[in-house]
Order: C-alpha cells, then sequence, then structure tokens
C-alpha cells in the first residue's frame, strides 16, 4: 500500500483515521482500478462521463461523486455532505465495491479531500485534471498552496490526463509519476487528444476529435466549450482503460448531462430558465458566456446568484464583476450565508457590480431572500425568449443559514416561481 505521506503534517488527526479506516477494511482499494477526477470545476460531469463511457463497455464500475454514489444502475444513499467522503465512510463503501466484485471506481476528488489524507491508500491508477481556478483560497491560503494540494493526485498514477489550455499544465507535468503515461487534451491547440470545428447550438453541439493522425466526429446534447474540454478528459481517461472511441462517441451522443448542471426548467414559459451549479468565478464565467453567445439579439441574459458564507471572500467581487460584464441584469442573493451577514455578503459582490459599471436597481438588485430573488428574476424581469442563469446550488438540496441545513432546491423555487 502506498501511504504518500509526503508534504505538511497539518492534518495528523484526519491522516491517523485514514490509516486506521485502510487497515480496518483490509486495503480494498488494491483491488481496485481507481480513476481520480480532480479541478476547480468540471470535475463532477467528468466524473459522470468516464462512468458513463465505461458503463457502456459493460466494465464492472461504481462511482462517487458530489451528486452521488452508483454501482451500476443502482444509486447508493451515502448520505454523505461533501464531494470526497472522509476515509471512515469511504473505505467502508470501497470494501462494499469489491463484495460486490466492482472493477473500477471513478471517485471525483478535491484538493480538501488530497490535503485531509482522505484518499490514503485509493492508489489512483489515472489522474484527471479539469482545470485550477481561483476557489477555496479561505483553506489553503494561497493560489500556489491550493495548486500544490492538487499536484498530489498524480504522484503514484500511470496515466495523467491533462489540460493542456491550463495555466498550471506545466506545473503539473513536473509534478506527475516520472513513470507515469501523461495525456494531453485541448480545445485551443493541438495535443494528444485535441478538439475543433466546435458548433454550439441551445440544443447541443457538434465537433471533431484528433488523437494522432485520426479524426472522430462527434455530438452531445451538452453545450458549452469547457464540456467539449470535459469530453476530451473523460476520452482520455477511459482511453487509458481500453475504451475505443467508437464506445466514447456513442455515448457521449446519449449522455443527458446531470441534475443542477445547465438543467432547463420548463413549465411552459416563453423564456429559458436554467439551473447551475456554478460558483466560482471561473464556472460563472464560463457558463454566462456560453449562454450570451446561445440568446437572441433582442433578447437579455439575467443572473442570479451569491456566495458561500465562510468561504474564499476575494472570489466575492470578482464574480460581481464577470455577472455584470457577461449578463444584462444581475440579481444577488443568498447562497449558504452560514454564520455571515447574508447581506454584507451580498455588498461584498456588489463593490465588484459598481466596478465593472452596474448599477444597483438598474442594471444590478440585492434580494437576499433567495425564494424572492428567483420570483424578482422570472416574473418582473424575464421576458420572451430571454436566459434566466440560477447559479450556485445546482443539485444541492438544502441551504445553510447559522448552523442549520434547512430544505432547498433551486429546481423547486424556479418552478414555483414560474406556476405563480
Amino acid at each position: 500500500m502506498e501511504l504518500n505521506l509526503a508534504g505538511s503534517y497539518k492534518n495528523k488527526k484526519h491522516l491517523l483515521e485514514s490509516i486506521w479506516a485502510v487497515v480496518k477494511n483490509k486495503y480494498p482499494a488494491r483491488y481496485l482500478k481507481v480513476i481520480g477526477v480532480t479541478g476547480t470545476d468540471g470535475k463532477t460531469t467528468t466524473t459522470h462521463l468516464i462512468y458513463s463511457i465505461l458503463q457502456r463497455k459493460k466494465l464492472p464500475v461504481a462511482m462517487v461523486s458530489t451528486v452521488a454514489a452508483f454501482v451500476g444502475e443502482k444509486e447508493i444513499n451515502t448520505g454523505f455532505h461533501v464531494t470526497t467522503p472522509d476515509a471512515r465512510f469511504l473505505q467502508p463503501l470501497l470494501s462494499k465495491f469489491v463484495d460486490k466484485e466492482i472493477k473500477y471506481l471513478v471517485l471525483e476528488t478535491t484538493s480538501h479531500g488530497l490535503d485531509q489524507y482522505r484518499v490514503l491508500g485509493c492508489n489512483f491508477l489515472v489522474g484527471v485534471l479539469t482545470n485550477i481556478t481561483h476557489e477555496h483560497l479561505d483553506y489553503h491560503r494561497s493560489f500556489e498552496k491550493y495548486r500544490q494540494t492538487k499536484a498530489k493526485l498524480f504522484k503514484g498514477v500511470k496515466f495523467a490526463i491533462i489540460n493542456k489550455d491550463e495555466s498550471s499544465f506545466s506545473y503539473i507535468k513536473k509534478k506527475v509519476n516520472p513513470n507515469a503515461k501523461i495525456i494531453s487534451y485541448s480545445i485551443k491547440k493541438k495535443a494528444d487528444i485535441w478538439a475543433d470545428r466546435i458548433k454550439i447550438t441551445p440544443k447541443g453541439m457538434s465537433f471533431q476529435i484528433h488523437q494522432g493522425r485520426k479524426k472522430y466526429e462527434a455530438k452531445t446534447n451538452l453545450i458549452g466549450y469547457y464540456n467539449v474540454a470535459n469530453i476530451l478528459a473523460a476520452g482520455g481517461a477511459t482511453k487509458a482503460v481500453g475504451a475505443s472511441w467508437s464506445e466514447i462517441i456513442a455515448t457521449i451522443k446519449k449522455f443527458s448531462g446531470i441534475p443542477g448542471r445547465m438543467e432547463s426548467i420548463d413549465e411552459g414559459q416563453n423564456f429559458s430558465v436554467l439551473v447551475d451549479f456554478a460558483h466560482t468565478p471561473n464556472a460563472l464565467e464560463k457558463i454566462l458566456e456560453t449562454l450570451k453567445s446561445l440568446r437572441s439579439k433582442k433578447s437579455q441574459l439575467i443572473a442570479v446568484f451569491g456566495c458561500a458564507g465562510l468561504r474564499d471572500v476575494k472570489k466575492r467581487p470578482m464574480m460581481g464583476r464577470i455577472a455584470v460584464e457577461q449578463a444584462d441584469l444581475v440579481v444577488l442573493t443568498a447562497e449558504d450565508p452560514r454564520t455571515e451577514s447574508v447581506n454584507e455578503i451580498i455588498e461584498q459582490i456588489s463593490q465588484g457590480c459598481k466596478k465593472a459599471g452596474g448599477i444597483k436597481g438598474k442594471t444590478f438588485f440585492c434580494i437576499s431572500d433567495r425564494q424572492e430573488a428567483i420570483d424578482f428574476a422570472i416574473q418582473k424581469l424575464a421576458n420572451k425568449n430571454d436566459i434566466v442563469a440560477i447559479c450556485g446550488k445546482g443539485h444541492e438540496k438544502s441551504m445553510c443559514f447559522g448552523k442549520k441545513e434547512l430544505p432547498w432546491s433551486d429546481q423547486k423555487a424556479a418552478r414555483k416561481a414560474l406556476k405563480k
């Protein structure tokens, strides 16, 4: 068992708990081929894409992601409230997978999970990096430390799938296990796997995939350049374990997406309403850029979002600036304020709105109650052919106020507003 103990020992308690959990459960990952997916944005979609491709290949595969854990078609109710669960919960789950004769595991892997030894003993065969952008600096303190933590995933892998379009590409490449095969992917330049001729419509995309001298035509129901990158990452990971391009392309053609990722809410209205998990500056910018390119000349893009309390404060004005630059109208609201003041968080976001030329009460609005904010966007601002993007919560089913998790669903809130 490779413990990979290099680095800081600031999480000694987590380390000891993880060692205990691996030993107690008889080191289950030694019987699994583990594919780890990390990155600031795109982890969940990429994880689900990999899982779906391996399912099509009829391999005995399981998955643990932000949304849920799955074995075959069966969803496992883990009760996890974090993307990468604590080893005390993850290791028994891996043991159950082994008992069910699972051979492959796709594991969404966060920087917290890597830093706190939650994935100790997982011995990743394949490591996938989507991107590294501004997030979690409240925990890691600096972007450099955040990047160092992400790099831990690649120290023992045999295959490293890395985004060549990323500013951290060269840095991560140097951190990869020297005996590993590095597979680069790109939507902007030539790489081991790359895409061009990307055509985006409101109903999906078509593009061409290149690997060496071979070309493959691909179609998907997903939209956004970032999703082409996610597909290439998934393609690289599954090719590494034996999938063919025909299996990969057939899977992405039928892949319908996952809850809370560009999820359309339709109650017969004459404008579009989408729910998305975008809660980082990069993710918010990418989704708004995509939707902006799809709207008609006479329609408006309306963004509804907030920022979480007790989390990265520096990103708040950044997201305000991005929203005003990309959307026509912006509604700032609550998003897991925890013990912070909702209005103070909104004020910090609004500073970025103002610096980007936003005018309070005209181009951006502050409504602390999230249901009221969604009602306002849908009932007061939206007109025919407009696009309303409700960002930040996605698939989540609760919102934290103080220290309590209260039931919440952006999908239900949107439907409620539409039915009114």
